[in-house]
C-alpha cells in the first residue's frame, strides 16, 4: 500500500457537488462524492425512516453533520452518533449498518487509510 497520497491545496464547494441517490432497504440517501485515488470524501443524507440494504465491512470516519445516525453492528450492538460525534472503525473489524428514524446528514471518508 502506497502512502504517498499527495493532494495539492484545495477547497470544496459542496452545493456544485451533484447528489446521486441510493436506496436502502427503507428509505433512501444522498450522496455526494468526491473521490481521489485511494481516498473516498461523501456527504451522505439519510432520509426519515432509512435503514441501510446491507452489512459494511469498510473502514469510515464518520461525522454526525445533522440528526442522529444509529449504526446496528452485526453482533447486536447499537451506538447513536449525535450531531458533532464522529465514529471510526478499520476495514473489516465490524459488519455495520446505519438505521435513521428521523434523518441524518454525514461526512463519512473511507480510503486506503483505514486497511
Amino acid at each position: 500500500m502506497s502512502t504517498d497520497l499527495k493532494i495539492p491545496y484545495q477547497t470544496l464547494d459542496w452545493s456544485a457537488i451533484p447528489k446521486t441517490e441510493h436506496p436502502g432497504e427503507k428509505g433512501k440517501a444522498l450522496w455526494q462524492t468526491i473521490q481521489f485515488p485511494g481516498l473516498r470524501i461523501r456527504i451522505v443524507e439519510y432520509s426519515p425512516g432509512y435503514l441501510a440494504d446491507h452489512w459494511c465491512q469498510k473502514g469510515h470516519v464518520v461525522h454526525c453533520l445533522e440528526g442522529e445516525n444509529l449504526t446496528e453492528l452485526e453482533d447486536g450492538r447499537t451506538f447513536l452518533l449525535h450531531k458533532g460525534e464522529t465514529y471510526i472503525v478499520s476495514d473489516g473489524l465490524s459488519s455495520h449498518r446505519s438505521v435513521s428514524t428521523n434523518g441524518a446528514k454525514l461526512m463519512i471518508i473511507d480510503g486506503d487509510f483505514l486497511r
